[in-house]
């Protein structure tokens, strides 16, 4: 029997602060990720603003996807959660520059939620990773 290759995958930097929680896991074709929040890797803090925690939320996605041998293409369903539907605007903008064609968009469901500790917006995922995956 081959040994299992461990499933969790992390992102340099970004911690579930105490919490004893990867930033995601692949088992077989399948990554699934924990909550992905927009903190700052050089210092695992949150920014203030929703600008940069968007910005930091999607980098942080394709960092774990890379990290879990998948891209951007490979990601099948999004769950983003906003504090309010002022950051939807921002979240939309970093969406569309990681999936800019229309026709070749992952699903998506945006859930107004009251989030804790400063986090303005937080994503989830689901990815089937391709045999010939590519690295974005």
């Amino acid at each position: 029997m081959t040994p299992r290759r461990p499933r969790s995958i992390e992102v340099d930097g970004i911690t579930h602060g105490n919490a004893p929680i990867p930033m995601g896991a692949r088992v077989g074709d399948m990554i699934y990720s924990s909550g992905i929040m927009g903190r700052d890797p050089a210092n695992d803090t949150l920014p203030s603003d929703a600008a940069s925690q968007a910005k930091f939320v999607f980098q942080h996605l394709r960092t774990l996807l890379r990290n879990g041998g998948a891209s951007l293409d490979d990601v099948v369903h999004v769950k983003a959660y906003i504090q309010d539907n002022s950051v939807r605007e921002l979240l939309n903008v970093e969406w569309l520059a990681c999936f800019p064609d229309p026709h070749d968009r992952p699903a998506r469901h945006t859930v107004v939620t009251d989030l804790p500790g400063g986090m303005l917006i937080q994503i989830e995922i689901v990815a089937v990773v391709s045999p010939t995956a590519t690295r974005s």
